[in-house]
């Protein structure tokens, strides 16, 4: 799971810095991202991770799972080095170590445990988390850099967080018959969408990292808060002082991420009357100006 999603990150930003800068919260992105081979590879590799983080789920606790996924962050920043020639300044490179310890952290503090089924008002609050993600991304759109690619990239993890929040209970699920009635399906199904929209965005201004890591940190903490009080998700007894621990330097190094990472992606800027394309790119994100110069 966490190499998958490691690429998946990696595939996705090469794709969004393909393609035309949008300003704006536009759904069309995702047909205009799809056109890139590298993003259908990406999606078809969250799609790997993404179901075997739903059979995980079954038994373990939402923030073990969520920190795991959260770790593919160091996989995508690696397979840059190696691949596209990133060069990660040493702070961004102290951050990411810091937020691999917080994960760390709060992976040894889990304990499996069953999940509770969520209530009609459970249902509820989904609805009403999807609503507010879809007004706050409209005016997110607007924002540029790395202040941007944070808050989208926050706001699509919260969406991927509601998203687990709804698998938690549905990977208990007996039957298909089951799994196909239950509106948490379908809340799961939205929320995924709306959050794969938000990263996009995010991974089009500024640093893959800063907005990859932002997308973690905002949707382990949630989910993981979530679990904890209402799906009956433990801790190991005497290891509470780890789960803070690990949620202080996770929320950290995201803060800190969004103070020094500059922008990897550079977009042609269509002018407004212009039918956006993506042919004719001049940049490639191998091409890209390097974070930190």
């Amino acid at each position: 799971m966490i190499a998958a999603y490691g690429v998946a990150n990696l595939l996705q930003s090469v794709a969004a810095a393909r393609t035309d800068l949008h300003h704006g919260f536009q759904p069309m992105l995702l047909l205009r991202l799809g056109r890139h081979k590298s993003y259908l590879v990406g999606v078809a590799c969250q799609c790997v991770g993404f179901a075997l983080a739903f059979f995980a789920r079954r038994d373990l606790p939402l923030f073990l799972v969520q920190s795991a996924m959260a770790a593919g962050l160091g996989v995508t920043a690696l397979l840059g080095v190696l691949i596209l020639k990133w060069k990660l300044p040493r702070t961004e490179i102290a951050l990411l170590l810091a937020l691999t310890v917080g994960i760390a952290a709060l992976v040894m503090a889990a304990k499996p445990a069953p999940s509770r089924q969520l209530g009609t008002e459970g249902v509820i609050g989904l609805i009403a988390v999807l609503a507010a993600l879809a007004v706050l991304g409209f005016f997110a759109g607007r924002l540029h850099g790395a202040p941007g690619s944070v808050v989208l990239g926050s706001l699509s993890g919260v969406a991927f967080g509601a998203a687990a929040v709804a698998s938690r209970p549905l990977a208990s699920a007996d039957s298909i018959a089951q799994f196909v009635t239950d509106p948490l399906s379908y809340l799961l199904i939205a929320h995924s969408l709306v959050g794969q929209l938000l990263l996009g965005l995010a991974m089009q201004r500024g640093s893959t990292t800063s907005a990859v890591a932002a997308m973690d940190a905002a949707g382990a903490v949630p989910a993981a808060l979530v679990g904890l009080f209402f799906l009956g998700d433990g801790v190991w007894p005497h290891r509470e002082w780890l789960v803070a621990v690990g949620f202080v330097l996770t929320l950290g190094s995201v803060i800190g991420l969004s103070f020094y990472a500059e922008p990897q992606h550079h977009h042609h800027r269509v002018a407004p009357e212009a039918e956006p394309t993506t042919s004719g790119l001049a940049f490639s994100a191998s091409r890209q100006p390097l974070a930190g110069k």
